[in-house]
This record gives C-alpha cells, sequence and structure tokens, in this order.
C-alpha cells in the first residue's frame, strides 16, 4: 500500500504537459489579435502613446508660427463670422506689412461674400436704377480680397469632402506640383471623394493651396494628420506642407514611397517621416498662448510688431461658437488651427516621431519570446521566480520603448507584449495552483493514515522529499521546559482535563513566538517545547531569530500568568505562576526525515541539539530564563544585551562550554547600566578563574549593586558560595576554571 501511494504521487509530480500546451495555444489567440488589431486593441496602443507625450512632450521652441486668432474678442470688436471679405483683406495686408513670411488660411471660402456691393444691389429690388448700377459697376470684396492675396505669399485653406464636388470647366484653378519616387503612392493615401475648395479668385491669386481637414483616430484623438493626401481624385497637400512649400519657394513636393506604403514627403530641404498612409505623427508640446495674436489686435494696430516678424502665421479660430475645437494627446480641448502650428513647429524643430513599418513585426516577436519564456518556465520554477523574471524583462522592455521614444522619438508599443504575457502568466499560475492543490489533496488522501500531519504537507509541498536521510548545515536549537511542573500538576490531580488545558494555553503562545520568529517546531515532549531554525528554508540570521523567539515566549509567558492570576482571584482557586527555562545553542546538525521505511518525522540531530538541551536544564541552577551557548552568542552578541555566565562541562560531554544569558535588546531600559555590568561580571570572572579570591568577593559586590534590578541575584549567589568555598578549599592547581555539571 505504502509503495502504491509513492508510485500515485510521482506519476502527480510529472504532470505539466497540459499547462504548456494551454499557453501555447493562448499565445497564438493573442497574436492572431495582435495582426487583427481591433479597435480596442488600437485604442490602447495609441492611448500609451498619449502618455509618453504627456511624460515627455516636445522642448519649447522659439515660436516659429503664430496664430492670428479669430477670438471672442475678435468677434466682439467687429462682429459676427464670416466677416467681409474686405476685412480679411485688411488683416492679410497688415500682417505682410508687420513681416509674416506666409499667411495660412485655416478657412475655406467656397461661396462669394454676400456683402459685395453687385450681390447687395442684385438683393434689394428697392434700389433706384442709378444706385444699383454704380454698386454694380465697385469692384467686389472677393476681388479686393484676391489683390491682396496676389501681394502677400498667401495658402488659401481647402476642406476634403465626403463626396466629390462637380467643377465646371471654367472654374478650374491651379494645382500643387507633385513628384513621386518610388512607385505610385495614391493606394495608401488618406482620401477624400470630394474636395471643398476656394471662389475661383482667391484660388488664382493664391501662391499655395492646402487642406486643413483632420480625421481623428478611432477614439476621437488627434495624433496624426496628413501631410499629404487625395482628393477629388488628385494629389493634395496638407495646408502645413503648402505653407512650408511657399516659404521656402519649392516647386513641388516629393513623396517617397516602397512596397510597404508613403515612406516620407520631402519639400523645402526638409524629409518629413510619415507613416505608410503619408501621416506625420504630431509630437506636442504644451499650449502656449504666446502662439496667438488677436485679429482685432492687427486690425487696430497695437500688436507688436516683432510677435510677426519673421514668422509663419495661421489664421484660423480658438472661438467655441466657431467648432473648431479638438482633442489631442495632451489637451482635451485644442483649438485645429494650433494643431496646425504644433504639425509645424514639429517640422521645423525636426522633432519628428516616428512607427517604423517593422514596428508590427517587432512587437509580435516580442510578445512571442516573453511568451514562450513564460511558457516554459511557469510549470519549473516557483511562482516568485517568474514573477520577479517577468518583473525584470517588463522593467526592460519599457526602458527600451522609452528610451527610443526620447532619444530616437520612435514608437515601439511594449504594452501589448506585456499585456498578453501578464494573462499567460495568471492562466498558467492559476492551472498550476489548481493542479498543484489537487494533488496535494491526493498526496494527504494517500499518505494520511501513514504520516504525522506536518510531513505530509511537507511532502504536499515538495514531494521529492519523500526519502529517508538528511544534510548538514549549521542550525540553532532551542528547547523551553516550564519549571517546578510538578507542583503544578497536583493542582489538577483530581482534574486532569484541566491540566491539559493549562498545557494548551502555556504551548499555544510559547509556540507561535517560535512559528512568528521562523522557527520550525519539532516536538512536544509533555511541557518542553524543541524547535529549530534555518530548515528545512535557509535563514542567515537564525541565531538572532531564536533569541528574538525566546524574548517573546517570556513576554507572552508573562501576559499568560497576569490573564491566570486574575482567574484564579475570581474563582478562588490558588494561582502557581507558569515560569520556563529556555536554552539556545548553535552549531552543524544532521536534519531531514528520521525514522524507519514505515514511520518517519522531520527533525535534527547532533551534539549541537544535545548541548541546548543541557543548557535548558542549568537555566534553574544559574537562576536565569535563558541560556545560550558560546556559539550563538557570537553571532547575536552585537544586537541583543549578551551577559557571560559561566564555563561549564555539561554531563556526558569533556570539553567545556562558555555559557551566556541574554537580559533583553540593546534598546530595553535596564540596558542602560548593561555595559557597566558587562565589565564587572568579566572582572569578577578574571579574579575568579585566577583565584584571586578577595578581589573576586569585591568584584562580586559591584556586580551585585549594578545588576540590582534585573534578576541575578541567584547567579551572584553561586559565585559567593563557591568563593566562599574555595577559599577555605582552594581548586587544584591545575584548575581550568570550568565547573562540572553533575545533573542534566
Amino acid at each position: 500500500m505504502f509503495s502504491l501511494a509513492v508510485q500515485k504521487l510521482r506519476g502527480l509530480v510529472t504532470q505539466s504537459g497540459f499547462a504548456r500546451a494551454f499557453g501555447l495555444i493562448l499565445l497564438v489567440l493573442f497574436i492572431v489579435i495582435r495582426i487583427w488589431d481591433p479597435p480596442p486593441l488600437e485604442a490602447f496602443r495609441l492611448r500609451v502613446f498619449d502618455y509618453y507625450q504627456v511624460l515627455y512632450p516636445r522642448a519649447k521652441s522659439q515660436l516659429p508660427v503664430v496664430i492670428v486668432d479669430i477670438d471672442e474678442k475678435s468677434l466682439d470688436a467687429i462682429g459676427q463670422w464670416p466677416w467681409p471679405r474686405t476685412r480679411l483683406a485688411d488683416l492679410t495686408a497688415r500682417i505682410t506689412k508687420l513681416g509674416g513670411v506666409a499667411i495660412g488660411f485655416d478657412i475655406v471660402f467656397a461661396e462669394y461674400d454676400r456683402m459685395s456691393p453687385a450681390l447687395i444691389a442684385n438683393t434689394l429690388n428697392s434700389l433706384d436704377q442709378p444706385t444699383k448700377k454704380k454698386l454694380q459697376g465697385l469692384p467686389g470684396n472677393d476681388e479686393i480680397f484676391a489683390a491682396v492675396i496676389k501681394r502677400s505669399r498667401v495658402v488659401v485653406g481647402q476642406s476634403g469632402f465626403h463626396k466629390p464636388i462637380p467643377v465646371s470647366g471654367e472654374k478650374k484653378t491651379p494645382r500643387t506640383s507633385f513628384a513621386t519616387l518610388g512607385g505610385d503612392p495614391s493606394p495608401y493615401l488618406v482620401t477624400f471623394p470630394g474636395l471643398r475648395k476656394n471662389v475661383p479668385e482667391l484660388e488664382n491669386a493664391a501662391l499655395g493651396r492646402g487642406l486643413f481637414t483632420i480625421r481623428p483616430e478611432s477614439d476621437g484623438i488627434i495624433r496624426r494628420v496628413p501631410v499629404v493626401m487625395k482628393a477629388q481624385g488628385q494629389l493634395a497637400a496638407s495646408i502645413t506642407a503648402e505653407l512650408l512649400r511657399v516659404a521656402t519657394n519649392s516647386s513641388a513636393i516629393l513623396i517617397k514611397s516602397n512596397e510597404a506604403g508613403v515612406k516620407s514627403v520631402a519639400l523645402g530641404g526638409v524629409e518629413i517621416p510619415t507613416d505608410e498612409n503619408g501621416q506625420l505623427w504630431i509630437h506636442f508640446n504644451a499650449h502656449n498662448p504666446k502662439r496667438y495674436v488677436s485679429a482685432a489686435d492687427i486690425l487696430d494696430g497695437t500688436v507688436e510688431p516683432r510677435k510677426l516678424a519673421g514668422k509663419l502665421v495661421l489664421v484660423g479660430t480658438s472661438s467655441i461658437g466657431l467648432f473648431d475645437i479638438k482633442t489631442t494627446s495632451i489637451d482635451a480641448a485644442m483649438p485645429g488651427v494650433e494643431v496646425h502650428a504644433q504639425v509645424l513647429e514639429t517640422i521645423m524643430s525636426r522633432s519628428f516621431l516616428t512607427r517604423p513599418n517593422y514596428a508590427i513585426a517587432a512587437e509580435i516577436v516580442i510578445a512571442i519570446l516573453v511568451g514562450l519564456t513564460i511558457i516554459f518556465l511557469v510549470p519549473i520554477t516557483t511562482v516568485l521566480t517568474v514573477m520577479i523574471l517577468g518583473g525584470t524583462i517588463a522593467v526592460a522592455l519599457v526602458s527600451m520603448s522609452w528610451y527610443l521614444f526620447i532619444q530616437q522619438k520612435m514608437l515601439i508599443d511594449v504594452s501589448y507584449p506585456l499585456l498578453s504575457s501578464l494573462v499567460v502568466f495568471l492562466t498558467l499560475s492559476f492551472i498550476n495552483y489548481f493542479r498543484e492543490e489537487l494533488e496535494r489533496s491526493k498526496v494527504r488522501n494517500a499518505f494520511g493514515q501513514y504520516l504525522s500531519p506536518d510531513l505530509v504537507e511537507q511532502l504536499a509541498e515538495n514531494p521529492e522529499k519523500l526519502v529517508l536521510g538528511g544534510e548538514t548545515r549549521e542550525m540553532t536549537i532551542l528547547f523551553s521546559d516550564v519549571r517546578g511542573f510538578t507542583s503544578i500538576s497536583e493542582l489538577y490531580k483530581n482534574d486532569p482535563q484541566g491540566l491539559t488545558t493549562l498545557i494548551n494555553r502555556l504551548l499555544t503562545p510559547l509556540s507561535n513566538a517560535v512559528i512568528d520568529h521562523g522557527g520550525t517546531i519539532d516536538k512536544y515532549m509533555g511541557d518542553n517545547i524543541m524547535a529549530f531554525w534555518n530548515a528545512p528554508l535557509d535563514n542567515d540570521h537564525h541565531a538572532v531569530d531564536a533569541c528574538e523567539a525566546a524574548i517573546s515566549m517570556l513576554q507572552r509567558l508573562v501576559d499568560l500568568n497576569a490573564k491566570r492570576k486574575i482567574e484564579a482571584a475570581e474563582t478562588g482557586i490558588p494561582f502557581l505562576p507558569l515560569e520556563v527555562g529556555i536554552g539556545i545553542n548553535s552549531g552543524e546538525c544532521v536534519v531531514g526525515n528520521i525514522g524507519s521505511d514505515m514511520r518517519f518525522d522531520y527533525s535534527v540531530l547532533g551534539d549541537s541539539v544535545n548541548l541546548a538541551a543541557r543548557l535548558e536544564g542549568q537555566t534553574k541552577s544559574y537562576g536565569v530564563s535563558i541560556i545560550i551557548g558560546s556559539a550563538t552568542a557570537a553571532q547575536v552578541k552585537n544586537g541583543f544585551s549578551v551577559l557571560e555566565l559561566d564555563a561549564i562541562r555539561v554531563k556526558g560531554k569533556n570539553e567545556p562550554e562558555v555559557i551566556y544569558t541574554i537580559l533583553g535588546k540593546p534598546t530595553d531600559a535596564h540596558s542602560q547600566t548593561y555595559a557597566r555590568l558587562e565589565k564587572e561580571v568579566s572582572e569578577m570572572l578574571e579574579n575568579y578563574r585566577d583565584q584571586k579570591w578577595p578581589q573576586a568577593l569585591r568584584s562580586l559586590k559591584k556586580c551585585r549593586e549594578t545588576g540590582a534590578d534585573l534578576s541575578l541575584e541567584a547567579l551572584f549567589d553561586i559565585y559567593q558560595d563557591r568563593i566562599e568555598t574555595f577559599r577555605k578549599s582552594p581548586p587544584p592547581k591545575n584548575w581550568d576554571g570550568v565547573w562540572t555539571m553533575t545533573t542534566k
């Protein structure tokens, strides 16, 4: 039966293939989803890129672009929109006079100005014929505006439209010239079926024509704008590209493509990297009111010339009522004209954000490599190890992505590889946890009737321990025993159940003190506890933890006695306080499964164990609660108030052992006198071992005075008796100062 149970256990340990297979299926599913790239996934990736820009926006520039703003102030001063074209002609002329290099209108003038004299004459039927004829003979507002445009460097705005707009032959207007390199870019470009143009007079007068239409991403946020696009079946430039072309006197715009799509757009000596659809990733910086100049200030002549001199000028609106407000990566409400200004600044500062064509492939490869690593490791190693490794990989990938962003302005997404890997890890961990719990349950059922519960739990966690034998390691051993237990037992001679309850009340807090400080309880022997440290788990500070546990045991015993005293007073039964002696020793031991083929326990053996038991037995003799061996004292002397007691030869051992007691932690109140007491005790022991009895008695007197509050009377009485005895009957000349114990 026993061997059958072992075979079942070994079968359980080898199961891990299912978890890996499931992990691979899950990883493949995530790769398919990434290739599909549904809108929620795209939005998540883009939000990560937004966060990068929030943390590290484009550096502030010298503001090479100024926005002439048709703001609330301008509408209040001049009147509601649309303004007469003559007013816009005045605005254009003043901007040119103030030194604006080129002017771009983030506005389309698709219809003739209804305020033109001829249109007014045709509208008002009540006018007399001479007046009507006179009005019809005056130049139109659009003609006046066109004349001013012709004398300036102006780019008029156009708008993409959702359906084709018929164009008659006589209304054909000039178009921007394009050159292509690497193939036709048309299949890749953002396309508008129709194109809303300005009236022909303005189109013909302007040096450039550009689209100001901006398409937000699927989540409504502006991150990319097309540099070139296709509208009404023809190539068209954005207003920003056209404004740069006009400002630099370039004759054409060059579009570079490859088999993956558009690669870049070149104009005026600047090559603008784009995505495969000819779109530029905008590198935003914070909204700056200094970019704006109110149109009213230009028209009334109050603007400072330096604000426009030598700069590119965009004419647009920040007025909410004119509905040109956009949501961007760093701002929930940014005027559309400022988006174009940010595009121009991105290009002019060469602060291009790029997302290379190989980015998707790189991100998928990262997801596969990290996922396979997790799938391989989770079934064969601990969750903590995988978490540490995973955390390290995550930090490395995030750091790499961040480095590429701030140093190379490159957008590489590691959020999805990390997210997919995290889901794979959590899934495999859940499968392993479920499988291990099932295995533990089977182990408990198989071995519960043969082995102790403690060992069953260890086997459930580590089935490979199901072998006899052990290992040698340095450990710290603790023994505790109740003093005067026989007298206490006599109080319960007619109530054995009460004695059992008392023992349980005693052992519970003492055991908790051991466990709370990382100890392993080996066994209970009546009222005795045997515990050890540094097994089965490694513990580099095992001696310190054992001493901490001993101090905690004494404090918990004080609390227990206080409760028992109150209970005894209430019930009228005699009260005897419980006191324990604790022995602690450190040294090499053999620890492991010790016993027979049919029954064994996880325990510890060795000379150091025997010495710890002997030290516990001597606590009563020296009148102290804790005695520790020299090996333990050497490891804990910096963290505790350790006082040397004696050099003894315990029963059954020939080698002497210097023993110590612990008065507490250095932070305890009595530690203020500890240094003086330690010096005086050391002096007394030196005189004692040198057989200088008068000096030893004088030192002992000092020790009594200094340690009066430390409950060391029994210790000092021992030396008082020894010294007085030796004064009368001196020890042999070869006496080594070691006291040989005759009892355990």
